[in-house]
């Protein structure tokens, strides 16, 4: 299913911030038009999977022709010459299965009494390795 969300897009010296004023004010930037599209595309699906496993209500999306890019500027305390609003669409479901849940397969070595040990202990490795990847990433 389609999920769409108006965007605030300011043009800045060194490129494009983008805001979501739906979703608390949530940000990205890209130094292009295009490339503050595509992270927009990225920031939105992220936000909305991430509050989907949670558990969290997201509000409703505002109609573009009810945002106040003015207003939005005001909140956030910027002063722009340039800026747009528009519509950032995205399938979460289908972005998050190439993106978010999408596995890639690696060979690791590891000394044969370590793998005798773990296979003893019925230890899944595929299991163990993303838990001590998740931890080291995170810390």
């Amino acid at each position: 299913m389609m999920s769409i969300y108006p965007a605030c897009f300011f043009k800045e010296e060194d490129g494009y911030a983008v805001v979501f004023p739906d979703l608390n004010y949530l940000a990205t930037s890209g130094k292009s038009e295009g490339e503050a599209m595509a992270k927009a595309v990225e920031c939105l699906a992220g936000y909305l999977y991430t509050s989907q496993n949670d558990g969290e209500q997201v509000p409703e999306p505002t109609a573009v022709g009810d945002v106040s890019i003015d207003e939005v500027a005001r909140e956030l305390q910027i002063d722009v010459d340039y800026s747009f609003v528009n519509m950032v669409s995205v399938n979460v479901a289908e972005y998050a299965k190439m993106h978010f849940e999408k596995s890639v397969r690696k060979t690791l070595t590891i000394p044969a009494w370590l793998n005798e040990a773990a296979l003893a202990k019925g230890i899944n490795f595929s299991q163990t390795l993303r838990d001590a990847l998740i931890e080291k990433v995170s810390g």
